[in-house]
């Protein structure tokens, strides 16, 4: 413990790192150990500090908490703080660690070594930095989880017997993004949206469902598109939708990131597929000289080996006990910030969302909820969540510009795209999935009941092949329920002015005022 003493930890203070409290209040858990550790990690979303009022408030940015929640003011102290009262923050633990080094950890658990943070702590130590302490194993103590499960979803906790422990961690040293239990996110579980969804097709006539599937599928490939900006041809709409349509069929590794970034891509001439080999940015280049502007820099192309190992894991085996939209959010969301392939990112990362609903039976069998529709109508909160974390990383990054008007990453950032706190992108991903299954998938089911009305009340009284009445119908719709005098006289000159009243009274009848 004598390594840790030589860190001085803050007193009160009305500013850290150039962040105002709401008052004054001395750096507790995370913030502190920042602070005296001089770490470069970006800042929990929610920082803690204790106060002199004897109440707990939040605001702006802080949970700013009693006297008597005040640490001793060492390393153990605002570690055993931040455990008990913050959760897991990996990339600062793992920053934490590599400046103690392995003597203080060791020392610190030697003083308690039947302590439950204390035998957390090692082994985070182990976990993280892959290094073996000189400890024998622990033999007392009774078996508790690593991540506090009232605080953060976990995974089934699989003993680790060395430490004392249940490792309970949703993922591996190479990938493990974690989410923060809330009220959003229980409410959104409690709604049992799978069970809801099913009972809405239940009844369904089989031809129906189909036709509201495939439409479904073609909606939700059309929208990724539009959310990149694009509007490619029909063909390759449809040909991205049927690669949703399997999606979770398939598990994920590299040979399949690589194919669907080539239906994605289709015209690969001014694209270099694969994994990236060079840097990667979001944002834009300065008009006169072509400098980078980002908005995101995507990780390093020497960790994407690591990064991608670690995505294919999470899929494959300790995430399986989480939620299945929670598991989404941070595979999806992880891969867009690591942003492997030069092209195609955005499109693969809503596909993965697809991917692990299937795989774990969220959605009803043959159904995709089309939350790419759902994201295109909410972008502004889809780009602010985006932002949520790539805000708080991009002061980290020291890169410089290629002659290419590319970045270059110069620093070790790869810690930062493995750990991340996930919750903003759980609940937002929640509230899609949700909108699909309340609105779109009913909405689109009772749509085409009424259209089949609409046809078959038409097709009753004159003959008229199905695709001019399908055009019929998308010009009643487009003049609220009336042709329009270009119709009349143009396709639809044959019809009497009888036939024309007695099919608006039809298409009023059946879908009223929508």
């Amino acid at each position: 413990m004598a390594a840790s003493q030589q860190h001085q930890f803050s007193g009160p203070v009305n500013v850290f790192q150039e962040i105002r409290l709401p008052e004054t209040a001395t750096p507790a858990g995370y913030s502190a150990l920042i602070g005296a550790y001089g770490l470069a990690v970006p800042l929990p979303r929610m920082l803690s500090a204790t106060g002199e009022h004897h109440r707990i408030t939040e605001r702006d940015g802080w949970r700013i908490m009693t006297p008597r929640h005040a640490p001793h003011p060492t390393l153990e102290g605002h570690l055993t703080f931040a455990l008990k009262y913050e959760g897991l923050d990996l990339a600062v633990l793992k920053r934490l660690f590599q400046a103690t080094g392995p003597a203080t950890i060791e020392a610190l658990v030697r003083a308690s070594p039947t302590g439950s943070y204390a035998r957390r702590i090692w082994f985070l130590y182990e976990w993280l930095t892959g290094t073996r302490l000189d400890m024998p194993d622990a033999d007392a103590g009774r078996y508790v989880p690593v991540i506090d499960p009232e605080l953060q979803w976990a995974a089934p906790g699989i003993t680790a017997s060395r430490y004392r422990v249940k490792d309970n961690l949703p993922g591996t040293p190479d990938f493990c993004p974690l989410v923060f239990r809330t009220k959003a996110l229980n409410e959104f579980i409690g709604m049992a949206l799978p069970q809801r969804a099913q009972a809405i097709v239940a009844n369904v006539p089989r031809d129906l469902l189909a036709r509201t599937a495939a439409f479904l599928l073609l909606k939700d490939s059309r929208s990724s598109y539009a959310i990149e900006g694009e509007r490619p041809p029909q063909d390759r709409i449809q040909r991205w939708g049927r690669a949703i349509g399997e999606a979770g069929r398939q598990p994920i590794d590299r040979d399949e990131l690589l194919r669907l970034q080539r239906i994605v891509l289709g015209d690969t001439r001014f694209v270099r597929p694969g994994f990236r080999q060079e840097g990667g940015f979001v944002g834009e280049h300065d008009r006169d000289s072509r400098v980078p502007l980002p908005n995101h820099i995507s990780a390093r192309p020497e960790d994407l080996p690591s990064l991608i190992d670690g995505m294919v894991a999470f899929d494959r085996a300790p995430a399986q006990g989480l939620d299945a939209v929670i598991a989404a959010a941070i595979l999806a969301f992880g891969f867009v910030y690591i942003h492997p392939f030069e092209d195609g990112n955005g499109r693969i990362h809503r596909y993965l969302i697809h991917h692990v609903l299937g795989i774990r039976g969220f959605n009803p069998p043959g159904v995709v909820f089309p939350v790419s529709a759902a994201i295109l109508d909410e972008i502004n909160e889809y780009r602010r969540v985006l932002e949520s974390y790539s805000r708080r990383l991009l002061p980290l990054i020291e890169w410089e510009p290629t002659p290419q008007f590319n970045v270059r990453v110069l620093n070790d950032t790869g810690d930062f795209y493995r750990f991340f706190d996930a919750t903003p992108h759980a609940e937002f991903l929640y509230a899609c999935v949700r909108r699909t299954v309340e609105r779109d998938l009913p909405d689109e089911t009772a749509f085409l009941q009424r259209y089949d009305q609409f046809r078959q009340q038409v097709d009753a009284f004159i003959d008229m092949p199905e695709r001019l009445t399908d055009l019929l119908f998308r010009f009643l719709k487009q003049n609220g329920g009336r042709l329009s005098n270009r119709a009349r006289e143009r396709e639809f000159a044959a019809l009497t002015d009888a036939e024309e009243e007695r099919i608006e009274a039809i298409y009023r009848e059946v879908f009223g005022n929508d």
